[in-house]
């Protein structure tokens, strides 16, 4: 982070002038030739040049009245300070800068010198304004519609967060930067980017994965001359080391981090010495006075032209005197609100913490919580399944289902709960891909026809011939919607109608606003609780949740997925005849892929399939190999990383199962280390998926698909399938 400013400097020396890299040209008395100086002066090391150039193009620029080359000037003259880490000169050349910059239309250099002020904060520790400081920064190059630099800002909030302790949230920022695609400069960002997350996990004690993080960023930073970045990271990696009780490579690394410190050291020291600096601020200071004393000397000739002038003089004096005491009652009362307003916001800033420790400690409740639930509902449920499938006497047959329907009624629970907390925590993100729009409301249909018959309903599905058949989105959020809605239609009506509708609303060359509505002629919603239907546990009354069940909580998925997607959903009910939810989306119109996949289309093409199985609990073991077995898969099991790695490396198999939380080495660096030597071997991540995990994040490492535990027997099937396809 430190040599950033001095990136930034060279960046805003180019916009400038475009002859930076030209020879210096003949004197002339211009804001680009100091400016031009300056940068050359900074290339040789030579500082104390490169602060007086800086203050000779400021000098010509305020003899010119030109505001916007004094902003740049001051702009490069705090740059060069913050280089010298005087963070404080520099904070003071930089607020000159943004008071020109403010007269002026928003402008990259605006955004650069808010953003430098946020790292200026950082130095000082003084976190809270620096995050001002940078969200500043951000709105600016929105409003100009730069969206490259916010990779960057985004980088320096991570670390903002870091150093604030919310390592949950900084770590999501950073895991976003390390998975966006490699470009030309992106390498700088996500080396520290890689090094940060490295350091969380250090702090947290997963040593194998910090060294992971923490390598890979110094791979990325040979790219670039950024020592100092190379110098922790050199020593982060011989701590972690140390942690291991490799005292060889521990030693290694330290050895590298020393020899680089030395040498950032030399270079420091080559920079302005503490008495030149003081040389050049007592000049400075003494350009201002002189500037002072010539302006006393015309005002005292002023005087001089007539007493009447002197008269007016002392009657404006008196004037303004009594404008002043009048101004210095205010300031008084003025001073004492603001202490009383500072009271207030540091009240609130404490409250705010403690909102956000809360809610942290949610999230991670629910993680754990739920982690530890599904390990023993996926023996629960797989073996339930199992004795299903294998011809149970007729007497057990009911208890079985029961068992069953109580093992999916709890899954749901626990997922509706994570769902509900990860949309609340914004750690959610919307996909677009290519979907077909009547085949994923056909699906639907198909999947809830047994429930409509169960209840004597005619479920039917209508949609607009006007409608395209492909777009671009997110499928699985629109899944998410129509299950939940489709579902509580059909549990809320008996011996009546439920229909589906999708009617063309407007297009445009590239986008379609459709209009969605599921109708159903059940029970209805008291239009006193329609108000509420839409919040967290909330069933419109004791009576109908004791009737119908449920968790309360679907409609309020609902809401907030609707919500992201740019809609929103509107009810209209009444009690005994039924209710109408409808909402409209604008989907991008999507290109028709016309190319098949071959998907497992009957149970022969499992026979004789090999799978490496790579699972700790024993439970969990024997429930997955029957499972395989049903199917005449041929299973081979290892309890732990490092064997799963030796078995793939000696033995051909088709599908790699791999458990994601194993002792030793987790899941995700033993499929890291396969892929060294094996590309193509499918590995599918088994996980009781937590918060803080996602689908994205095992498949960077080199997975092919992901299973979450429990496991749905059909899923899991099809999964299999279309992996080893």
């Amino acid at each position: 982070m430190k040599h950033l400013p001095l990136l930034f400097i060279l960046l805003f020396s180019t916009l400038l002038s475009a002859q930076r890299d030209k020879p210096v040209p003949e004197k002339i008395d211009s804001v680009d030739y100091y400016i031009q100086l300056a940068n050359f002066n900074l290339k040789i090391n030579n500082y104390q040049n490169a602060l007086e150039s800086s203050q000779n193009a400021i000098e010509v620029s305020q003899k010119k009245g030109n505001k916007e080359q004094e902003a740049n000037a001051y702009t490069f003259l705090g740059s060069i300070y913050f280089e010298l880490k005087k963070y404080d000169d520099a904070i003071e050349t930089y607020v000159r800068s943004i008071s020109l910059y403010n007269d002026l239309e928003p402008s990259t250099e605006q955004a650069y010198c808010y953003y430098n002020l946020g790292l200026c904060y950082m130095e000082k520790g003084k976190y809270g304004v620096a995050e001002i400081y940078f969200d500043k920064a951000n709105a600016i190059y929105e409003t100009i519609n730069i969206p490259d630099a916010k990779e960057l800002l985004n980088l320096q909030k991570g670390i903002l967060y870091k150093a604030k302790g919310k390592t949950q949230l900084a770590a999501t920022i950073f895991n976003s930067i390390i998975a966006k695609p490699d470009n030309n400069d992106s390498f700088k960002t996500k080396a520290e980017a890689l090094y940060q997350v490295g350091a969380i996990e250090f702090e947290a004690g997963r040593n194998n994965l910090a060294l992971n993080y923490l390598k890979r960023a110094l791979d990325l930073n040979s790219k670039s001359d950024n020592f100092e970045q190379k110098s922790k990271i050199l020593k982060l990696i011989s701590e972690s080391y140390e942690k291991m009780m490799d005292i060889d490579n521990s030693f290694i690394y330290l050895k590298k981090h020393l020899a680089l410190k030395d040498s950032i050291i030399r270079l420091n020291s080559q920079k302005i010495g503490a008495e030149a600096f003081e040389k050049f601020k007592e000049s400075e200071q003494m350009k201002t006075i002189k500037q002072k004393d010539k302006e006393n000397r015309e005002q005292k000739k002023l005087i001089k032209v007539s007493k009447l002038t002197s008269v007016l003089s002392i009657a404006l004096i008196t004037i303004l005197s009594l404008l002043s005491l009048s101004l210095y009652k205010n300031n008084i009362i003025r001073n004492r609100t603001n202490k009383q307003l500072q009271e207030k916001n540091t009240e609130l800033e404490i409250a705010k913490d403690k909102a956000e420790k809360a809610s942290q400690a949610r999230a991670e409740f629910l993680s754990t919580v739920s982690h530890e639930l599904r390990t023993p509902l996926n023996a629960i449920n797989g073996i339930t399944h199992l004795l299903i499938e294998e011809n149970p006497k007729k007497s057990q047959i009911d208890y079985l289902k029961s068992l069953k329907f109580s093992g999916n009624y709890l899954l749901t629970f626990i997922n509706e709960i994570l769902e509900i907390n990860r949309i609340e925590s914004n750690n959610i993100e919307i996909e677009n891909i290519c979907f077909n729009l009547r085949q994923l409301l056909t699906d639907i249909q198909n999947s809830l026809k047994e429930i409509a018959s169960q209840n004597n309903i005619d479920f039917g599905l209508e949609i607009d011939p006007e409608i395209s058949t492909t777009f671009s989105g997110d499928p699985t959020k629109l899944s998410q919607i129509f299950m939940n809605l489709i579902n509580n239609a059909l549990k809320f009506t008996e011996n009546g109608t439920v229909i589906v509708r999708a009617n063309l609303l407007g297009e445009t060359e590239n986008k379609q606003n459709i209009y969605f509505e599921i109708v159903d002629t059940g029970i209805g919603i008291p239009i006193e609780k329609q108000e509420v239907i839409f919040e967290s546990f909330s069933q419109g009354s004791v009576e109908i949740n004791r009737k119908y069940g449920g968790t309360g909580l679907g409609l309020a998925i609902v809401k907030r997925l609707v919500s992201l997607l740019g809609g929103t959903i509107k009810l209209e009910s009444t009690i005994s005849k039924g209710s109408n939810f409808n909402f409209s989306l604008e989907l991008e119109k999507g290109i028709e892929n016309n190319e098949s996949v071959k998907l497992f289309t009957n149970d022969s093409d499992f026979i004789d399939k090999k799978v490496l199985l790579v699972e700790d609990n024993k439970i969990n073991q024997m429930v997955t190999r029957k499972m395989l077995e049903k199917k005449q898969i041929q299973c081979e099991i290892v309890d732990n990383g490092e064997d799963a790695i030796e078995a793939v490396r000696n033995n051909r198999y088709d599908l790699v199962l791999m458990d994601v939380h194993l002792p030793g080495i987790n899941g995700t660096i033993a499929t890291q280390s396969i892929r060294k030597f094996d590309k193509k071997t499918p590995i599918i991540a088994l996980t009781a998926i937590s918060l803080n995990e996602n689908r994205e994040m095992l498949l960077s490492f080199g997975m092919t698909d992901v299973i979450t535990k429990p496991f749905n027997p059909e899923a899991f099937y099809r999964v299999i399938a279309e992996s080893m396809s």
